[in-house]
């Protein structure tokens, strides 16, 4: 019987970020600045097969523009008061992490990719491991439908979101 190995996202040294097209000419980029997670392991060194799950604030949102934050935490958007959290609960398989995805009270299955960038001890001792993670939703599969259209007829805020974090787990 294998042991687990326990893994815990290091807050300082990652960052959860998303980014749709504005007007359909532009991105706008937004981050998660409170966040939490980890990972379970049955290696040491291999995360294949690894469960992993992750929860984000969204009172956390930071996008740079406090009026555009607020309105992504309304009912419009994410509906914060309602729905505090997103969490992911999902399995590593080769280079893709799938699992489960829950915004507003709607989960959906997804499919995200995965970099693994290896494993390093850190200056105090620990044993740190790094990735990439990328993947796309539909934010109105979630019930994220607001939206308008300018008068030329752009679509102010597109349906397909990106997620990206760069993850750094420290060993427990």
């Amino acid at each position: 019987m294998s042991t687990l190995t326990k893994w815990a996202i290091d807050p300082t040294h990652s960052e959860v970020s998303f980014k749709v097209k504005h007007l359909v000419i532009s991105t706008v980029t937004g981050y998660f600045k409170t966040f939490e997670g980890g990972a379970e392991t049955t290696s040491e060194s291999d995360f294949n097969g690894a469960t992993v799950s992750f929860s984000a604030d969204i009172n956390s949102i930071d996008t740079n523009q406090s009026d555009r934050d607020n309105h992504l935490k309304s009912a419009d958007f994410f509906d914060a008061e309602n729905f505090p959290k997103l969490s992911f609960t999902g399995t590593v398989n080769g280079d893709k992490l799938v699992g489960e995805l829950t915004m507003r009270g709607t989960t959906k299955q997804v499919t995200m990719d995965v970099d693994f960038g290896g494993i390093a001890g850190d200056p105090y001792g620990n044993t740190k491991a790094g990735f990439e993670i990328e993947g796309k939703v539909s934010r109105k599969e979630f019930g994220l439908t607001w939206n308008a259209v300018t008068e030329a007829g752009s679509v102010v805020v597109s349906d397909q979101v990106r997620i990206i974090l760069s993850v750094q787990l420290v060993k427990q």
